[in-house]
This record gives C-alpha cells, structure tokens and sequence, in this order.
C-alpha cells in the first residue's frame, strides 16, 4: 500500500523569466499617441513642415518608451505562486489562489493567465492585479476538473506596465505541475445518511439476537428448546454439567469487492459525465460505507488487463489507498475482458464474500461475456450484479410511432430492453442480486442494496 499523501496538491512557485521573441511590446497609451500623431500626416500634405513635427512627435515618443521601458522591472524580480485550497474532484469547483509578489520599486498594472486544463465547466481567463512596489497581491478564482486521474497544469503568462502604460513587459512563469483529480467528493457527502442507517442495522442485530444469523461467536448461554445441537459448546457443558449454546452476531468483517468494468461500454457520456464516472462515485460511497459498518473492502478495476487491484482491508488507511486507485480509473477503447477478471478475483478471494460488479451490457445476438463471467462467482461469493440502464432506449421504447421508419426504432429499441431484462433475469434465476439502474441513481441504488444484504444477513 502507498503512502498517503495530502489530498491537495502542494504550492508551487517561481520567478518570471522573459517572454517572447522581444520580452515586451508597445502600451495601450503609446498606441493612442502615435495615433494622434498620424493626424500630421493630412496638413504635411501642403506643408512640408507639419512632416517634421510629426518626426519630432514620433521621436519623442520613442525617448519616452524607452525610459518607460527601462523603467520597468526585470521578469526575474517577480515572483508567482500557485496554491490549491482544497482537493481537487471531478465536477465540484476547487478553490485556486495566485499571488503575484513584486520586488522592485515601480507600481504595476498586470494581466496573468493561468494555464489549466480546459474542462465542460472551466476555461480559462485572464486576471488583472493592481501590485504596489515591494509587495504582493493576489487573486482567487475556481478550478472544475472535467476528468480524473493525474492532469498536467500549464505555466503563468504575465503583462505588466507601469503607470505611464508606454511600454509592457513580457514574462511567464513556469508553474507546470502533475495535479491529481479524484471521484465527486460532494456525492459521497450527500449519501453520509446511510451512514446512520447502517449503524441502526447493526444496533438492531444486536437487540434481535436471532438464531442462526450470523458466525462471529458473541457470548454463551444456558441452552433452550429449538436451539440447534451444533451450537452446544462441549466443553462449557462439560464444566458446569448442563448443556451450555453459543449464540452470535452478525459478521462485521464480510469481504466486499467492488469490481468496475472500463471498457468501452463505460464511456457513453451525459451530462458531461461518463458511466464510469457514475460508476466510480458509487463505489467510492460504497466504500466508505462498507469500511463504516466494519466489512473489509476491495477493489479491482479491470479494461483488457486488471487495471486496479486493492486486497480487501479496512480502517482509514485503506479507504485513503482505495481513493487513490479510484482517481486513476480510466475508459479504454476496446471491450472489457470480462472473463480474466472474474479467474483474477476467484484467486484473490477464496473465502464467501459479497461482489458488485457494475458494468453494462453489449447488445449482441449472442450471451454477453460479463453476463457468462459474472455467472462463474455465484458458486462461492453472493453477486450483486448493477448493470448501467439506457434511459434513452426505455423512452424510445414507449413512444407511440408516427410513420413507417419510427415504427421500426421503437421496435428495436423494445427488443434490446426485453433482451436486457431477460439477460438479468438469468442471473436472478442463479441466485444473483440483479438491477439496471439509470446512471444518475446508481449509488443510491448500491448503497441501499448493501444496506438490504447486511440487514438479512445474505452473506
């Protein structure tokens, strides 16, 4: 396991350097004299004289750029930070600050662009600062990342002028950086009130003591009419010469796998979102609801290879490592195997556990591979098979048609939604957990699935 590291990414600094071919260029104020100076040119016409002045005019201007220009301070004596004030999370604003110090003696006038990568909801813009000599200024403004995983920020581009606004300074600053972008934080946040209804599961076991649920050894008793014979406790019985049973609890240390298909399936968009990224904020909800209610929790992210491999564990450490593999999750173009990942996962989990497997189902004349592959775990583990629905293909189902050809798409489309519910219903008849959830509902719907098989104990 890797060593947790800050959620944010850490402050980066540096000092201008020149930019451009030149390092600088003409201000906005020199540009609208020289243009006033043009207007010599219609009386220079009949008067030679009126030319030399505007040579005189234009010469003047030029003394001025210069001492304007010279004025300025180097790139080297300005020095710009980046500092991120919180994590940065696919879709949800990050707050970002970029300070400006300035040490020289001249008061500056500066535009900064910051360079981040664009996104659905970001692009972006340019800032102006107003910075006194000999200190620093700063300006916040808001980042949404429109992918996760690892994404590399771009440099700080400067213009700068002095209260003259002759001349302009040209710099930029190299603040490149990998920065890391990881599931929708604020989804989990809206899902914490599972968290109470887990513990009111549990305290409910509790109070219910029910024979038969469960196998962690709680306590003894005395032994009482309907008990079964495999509870008496010999050697408790031994001692006090009367038959003594064992009683026990629900088990608190279940195995749970959270297995994420990336193949192309995964990579249909709405709303900006892809299914994987539904996918993976309801397993990053799942997951620190399982480690909550004390069940050791795993993932295996798998595309043609096993992707992402986390060994079932708890504790805060493990959600930490479990986060970190869920940022790096990625589509890939060619289909899933389907069937290496469910021998990977046999190997790994040996012991029952509870799988959930979300994917989505090809349309094919043929049985699809996930449908065979999930099958395989139902003889050792309890599958909770989510597969992603087509909201789009439900409606175009239950249109009425108005011509020959939307006759036909209406057709089809109730064909592929028979076909799905017929491919799940296989999987119910094995004695899998089976759904189709929209995409926008699917960690309600997990969530609330997991909490159903903790209250009655499937596992």
């Amino acid at each position: 396991m890797s060593i947790p590291r800050p959620l944010e990414p850490s402050p980066i600094e540096a000092q201008a350097q020149p930019h451009g071919r030149f390092g600088g260029g003409a201000g906005p104020r020199l540009l609208l004299l020289a243009g006033v100076g043009l207007a010599w040119i219609i009386p220079a016409l009949w008067n030679r004289t009126f030319l030399y002045a505007m040579l005189l005019w234009d010469g003047l201007l030029l003394l001025v750029f210069l001492g304007d220009w010279l004025r300025l301070p180097r790139p080297k004596q300005l020095t710009i930070r980046r500092e991120w004030r919180s994590p940065l999370s696919i879709g949800v604003g990050a707050a970002v600050n970029l300070s400006v110090a300035n040490q020289s003696s001249v008061d500056l006038w500066m535009s900064a662009y910051d360079e981040l990568p664009s996104s659905n909801w970001y692009t972006s813009k340019t800032a102006t600062l107003n910075i006194p000599a000999h200190s620093s200024r700063s300006i916040n403004h808001e980042y949404t990342p429109g992918r996760r995983g690892d994404l590399q920020t771009g440099r700080v581009f400067l213009r700068y002028r002095s209260g003259f606004l002759m001349a302009e300074r040209w710099a930029v600053a190299d603040l490149r950086q990998t920065v890391r972008v990881y599931p929708n934080f604020e989804h989990a946040r809206k899902h914490s009130v599972y968290l109470a209804r887990s513990r009111q599961i549990e305290m409910q076991m509790r109070l219910m003591r029910m024979r038969g649920m469960g196998s962690d050894f709680e306590s003894l008793r005395e032994h009482r009419e309907g008990d079964e014979l495999r509870n008496v406790c010999w050697t408790a019985t031994a001692r006090r010469g009367k038959l003594v049973s064992k009683t026990f609890r629900v088990e608190r240390s279940q195995a749970v796998w959270i297995v994420l298909d990336c193949g192309r399936l995964m990579r249909a968009r709405t709303d900006g979102y892809s299914k994987l990224d539904r996918a993976v904020d309801a397993a990053l909800c799942l997951a620190q609801l399982a480690i909550y209610s004390g069940d050791r929790v795993g993932l295996l992210a798998y595309g043609r290879a096993v992707n992402q491999r986390v060994i079932p564990g708890r504790g805060a450490a493990q959600m930490r490592h479990i986060v970190e593999q869920l940022a790096v999750v990625r589509e890939e173009v060619p289909e899933a195997d389907h069937v290496r990942a469910a021998a990977s996962l046999l190997t790994l989990q040996k012991q029952r556990g509870l799988i959930i497997w979300i994917s989505d189902l090809a349309e094919s004349a043929m049985t699809p591979e996930v449908i065979e592959a999930a099958g395989q775990m139902l003889s050792r583990h309890l599958l909770l098979f989510i597969a992603i629905a087509q909201p789009e293909l439900k409606l175009r189902a239950r249109q009425s048609p108005a011509s020959t050809s939307a006759m036909y798409e209406v057709v089809a489309a109730q064909e592929m939604v028979y076909r799905r519910e017929l491919l799940l219903g296989r999987l119910r008849e094995r004695g899998a957990l089976c759904m189709e959830v929209e995409p926008s509902r699917i960690s309600a719907a997990v969530l609330n699935q997991y909490l159903m098989v903790k209250e009655r104990n499937l596992v």
